[in-house]
This record gives structure tokens, C-alpha cells and sequence, in this order.
């Protein structure tokens, strides 16, 4: 309704997750290099947590968007879903047919599915979302499916995503042998003001914007209190303002505009409990040398601030690295993909020159 006022050629801020629409901050840049990372490993579980509207399923359909031809890929949403219904579904995902078979047979289908994938110089790739509904027992199934292997090397890979409630799952006891088999994790956090200004104005030039800013620097920091930086409220609020720019024929907006907006959805939906966060989120206190730390094991550390910045500095490092990693990794694959052709190929020549 709104878009041919403001000169869009899309609607930018719809809840359904869009590829085209991935904006990269600095833990969704993270989530993916580990997913990228993952795959060019070929092996294990990737975890990636965050919370309700944070983007974890669009950070998924991002990769799905990029991934080549040699992966097959399967998406599931898990509502709760036992062993058996979890072996089907995958199944089912694979194009593999179920109706009126046994788990035992449904699996031998699934290996050889996979086998035959293998042997085309392809491999399977599931993606469960949403996987903290699923029961610890279902959780193992997914590693016992991970045993499925061709010459030591598995026949299938999996990432989990799911909301914060997953954590603490994993981190049960008897989850131990699953937890050795996750190559990386990371939990996605919400943006910033400064990154939520940014997905706004992305959004719009996304969807055809080139006009002048439409939102004041009191209209931003509005929207992120509200919000909390969560992207999918964010869409939500910014939805609605842009109808009412519509609606009140507003060409900009400024902080009493948005605040307009907010008080009516408040009234209507809801209104976040607690506090509005501040503009950034501190690291750590204002005066952190001051601050008192101690370690799980009773360990007193002081000068926190100096322990803090060392870990930050070696978080940017692991990503360097895992970045570095993530681009050599594919590049040994195109090669090793270019030999397996020139393989095949040269395996083609001898068998036709032999019947000759």
C-alpha cells in the first residue's frame, strides 16, 4: 500500500524470512561463517541460538540461497517429534517414500539414498529450525543419522537452530557424545542502534529507496527501544510506520511521528517488559577496573577490563581465522571436485578405448 508512495519497488520490512534482504551485522556475519566453515568441513553439527526474531531461519535461507549443486539440501521445522517421526520426516525431506514402512526399513532406504548421493560426488545437508522443541531422544537421533559413513568420511551433516532454550539441552550429561560433534556454535544477538539504523536504511535502498533519509536520529533511537534491536520486531514497528507515513502523507519522520506509532501498538499488541536498553551494549561497567570477577572455580580476578579486552581481541582473531580457513577450504574443494571430474572423465576414455 505504502510502496508506491515512498518510490518502492518491494515491501522491505515483511516478516517472511527473504534472502535478498540478509543483512550482515556482526553476529550474523559470524553465524555464517560458521555455517560456511561447516560445510566446508563436510562433517559434524553446527549450533547456531539466538533469540525469538533475531534471524536465525533467515541466516539459514541465506545459505541455502549460496550452497552449490553437489549439496542436497533438506529443511525441517521441528515441532516435538519423536525418534521414529523425526527419521520420517528427514526421510520424507530426501524424497524418500514412507508410507507404510518400518524404521528399519526407512533407515536402510536412507543409507542407501545417501550412498548413491555419495557416489554421484554429492553429499545431503540438513537443517533442522527450531530444533529446541525437539526431546533430548530425538536429538540423538540426528547423531546416530551422522554415523551413516562411505569410506570413514559421514554421509550426511547437520545444523541445528534454535532458540536459547537449546543450550542448556546440550549441555545435559548424558548429551555428551552429540556436544564432541559440534564443530562450532554461536548464539546471534540483537543489533545495535547503530546496526539498527543501518538494517532500516538497508532495507529501504533494498527496496528502492534513493531519496533523502526518511528518519531523524530521535526517530531511530525510538524504534530501537522499542524494538531491542530484535529484526523481527523491528520489521513489525517499521511496517506499521511506514502505513502511517502513508495514511498522515508524511514525506519524513521525525521522533514525535514514530512515537505516535509505538503508543497505538502498544495499546493494541504489546509493550516490552523491563527497561529500555541503553544506545550500546556495554561490555562491561563504566569503571570496570574497579569491578570483581571470579572465575566457576573461585578464582578472584581483578582488572577485569584488561581480561575483557584480550578476549575480545582474540574473538576477532578466531574469525580471521575461521574466515581464512572457511576460503582455503573451498578452494581445496573446487580442486578436489576438478580431479574427481578429470576422473571421471579419463575412467570413461579407458573403459570406451577396452571396447574398442
Amino acid at each position: 500500500m505504502y510502496e508506491s508512495y515512498y518510490g518502492l519497488n518491494a515491501k522491505p520490512f515483511q516478516l517472511t524470512p527473504d534472502p535478498g534482504f540478509f543483512f550482515a551485522s556482526k553476529w550474523h556475519k559470524r553465524a555464517m561463517s560458521y555455517l560456511q566453515y561447516g560445510l566446508s568441513q563436510a562433517e559434524g553439527f553446527i549450533v547456531i541460538t539466538g533469540d525469538i526474531g533475531t534471524g536465525k531461519t533467515t541466516v539459514a535461507n541465506s545459505l541455502l540461497a549460496e550452497i552449490q549443486d553437489d549439496i542436497f539440501a533438506a529443511q525441517i521445522v521441528t515441532p516435538k517429534l519423536s525418534p521414529d517421526e523425526l527419521v520420517k520426516m528427514v526421510a520424507s525431506k530426501f524424497d524418500i517414500n514412507t508410507d507404510g514402512r518400518s524404521k528399519a526399513e526407512i533407515l536402510k532406504m536412507l543409507e542407501v539414498f545417501l550412498y548413491d548421493l555419495s557416489t554421484q560426488g554429492r553429499r545431503a545437508l540438513l537443517l533442522v529450525d527450531e530444533a529446541q522443541n525437539l526431546p533430548l531422544e530425538s536429538i540423538e537421533e540426528l547423531r546416530m543419522l551422522s554415523n551413516f559413513q562411505l569410506n570413514g568420511k559421514p554421509l550426511i551433516q547437520s545444523f541445528l537452530l534454535g532458540q536459547e532454550e537449546l543450550q542448556p539441552i546440550l549441555r545435559a550429561p548424558n548429551m555428551e557424545q552429540f556436544r564432541q560433534r559440534i564443530v562450532a556454535s554461536c548464539h546471534l544477538a540483537p543489533l545495535t542502534l547503530q546496526e539498527s539504523k543501518e538494517y532500516i536504511e538497508y532495507r529501504l535502498h533494498h527496496a528502492g529507496w534513493n531519496g533523502v533519509d526518511l528518519f531523524s536520529e530521535g526517530a531511530y533511537e525510538r524504534i530501537f527501544q522499542f524494538t531491542r534491536g530484535v529484526p523481527r520486531k523491528i520489521n513489525t514497528l517499521m511496517d506499521r510506520i511506514m502505513l502511517f507515513g502513508f495514511l498522515e502523507e508524511l514525506k519524513s519522520f521525525d521522533e514525535d511521528a514514530v512515537k505516535e506509532v509505538i503508543d497505538e501498538v502498544k495499546a493494541e499488541m504489546f509493550e516490552p517488559e523491563g527497561g529500555a536498553p541503553s544506545k550500546e551494549p556495554a561490555a562491561y561497567d563504566e569503571h570496570p577496573q574497579d569491578k570483581v570477577m571470579m572465575t566457576p572455580k573461585g578464582n578472584v580476578i581483578r582488572d577485569s577490563k584488561y581480561y575483557i579486552d584480550m578476549l575480545g581481541e582474540l574473538v576477532d582473531a578466531l574469525d580471521d581465522a575461521i574466515s581464512q580457513k572457511v576460503k582455503m577450504s573451498q578452494y581445496v574443494d573446487k580442486l578436489m571436485k576438478k580431479k574427481f571430474k578429470t576422473y571421471i572423465r579419463l575412467k570413461a576414455d579407458d573403459k570406451k578405448d577396452s571396447q574398442e
